[in-house]
């Protein structure tokens, strides 16, 4: 195989992902209204991911406490991999499947968000770090290659990149990051204008015994769209990969605006 022919074959895995891809990823602008209303409102967002994830986790918290493209106040953004010290003693005191679990019971409160990275959505750490957010209260969502696998499912949504190159799901996965913050910076500026009302709690009907996603739907914060903004809590709730891979609706099923 030649040069041209490894860069050919690349591309073409790539391009091959995209058009599925853009339908998943609609659900990233409802994701940054929501993420915007939980960091404006002194929430914080714990991300986690192993390898060439933690990377690209990493990378979302760079943007997030700095900047994207405009300069904004900083966001509160914790890589729980990038605690080394932590990381390493809580692997050899408790084991390598609990170090980001442990870091996400210390750190997490209510509300805040776990975001968490896996091309493969089998990685025991990560799963149980999933099991820990229910436990604590955070909304779990996850970053995954195909759906169904079990992280997708264990998290209340996902953005499931519809390739089996792990390279292709990573690159997308890295759009995803960059996309996620731009939505972040378009709705910031909304949500400081509104009143300081509660975050509607999320529907649980159909929640799995083990904590997993809710496929009933979710109420939350619903506002019109703004320039293009999406409505907080609005568009896809539950992304709908059960246990046979297919689609749902991923309608709304919020019931608007809590009054404060």
């Amino acid at each position: 195989m030649t040069p041209l022919d490894t860069l050919d074959a690349h591309l073409s895995g790539l391009a091959a992902a995209l058009l599925p891809y853009r339908r998943e990823a609609q659900r990233l602008a409802s994701w940054g209204s929501e993420l915007a209303w939980t960091l404006a409102r002194g929430g914080r967002l714990l991300v986690a991911g192993n390898g060439g994830s933690a990377a690209e986790a990493q990378h979302l918290t760079a943007e997030l406490v700095g900047k994207l493209r405009h300069d904004r106040q900083p966001l509160s953004a914790i890589a729980l991999h990038a605690e080394t010290s932590a990381l390493t003693a809580i692997g050899n005191d408790y084991g390598y499947d609990e170090i980001f679990a442990r870091q996400v019971r210390a750190h997490g409160r209510p509300d805040d968000l776990l975001l968490l990275l896996s091309t493969s959505g089998t990685s025991p750490n990560l799963l149980t770090a999933a099991h820990a957010a229910h436990d604590t209260g955070l909304r779990c969502w996850a970053f995954t290659g195909p759906a169904p696998n079990p992280l997708a499912d264990l998290c209340h949504d996902a953005l499931a990149v519809p390739s089996d190159d792990s390279q292709v799901v990573q690159e997308l996965h890295l759009v995803s990051t960059h996309l996620l913050c731009e939505y972040v910076d378009q709705a910031l500026p909304l949500v400081r204008q509104l009143p300081r009302a509660p975050w509607r709690e999320p529907a649980r009907a159909g929640r799995s015994p083990e904590g997993g996603r809710d496929r009933a739907g979710r109420d939350g914060l619903v506002l019109a769209s703004v320039d293009g903004v999406a409505p907080l809590g609005g568009g896809h709730g539950s992304n709908g990969h059960g246990a046979n891979g297919h689609h749902r609706n991923g309608g709304s099923t919020g019931t608007g605006w809590v009054e404060p």
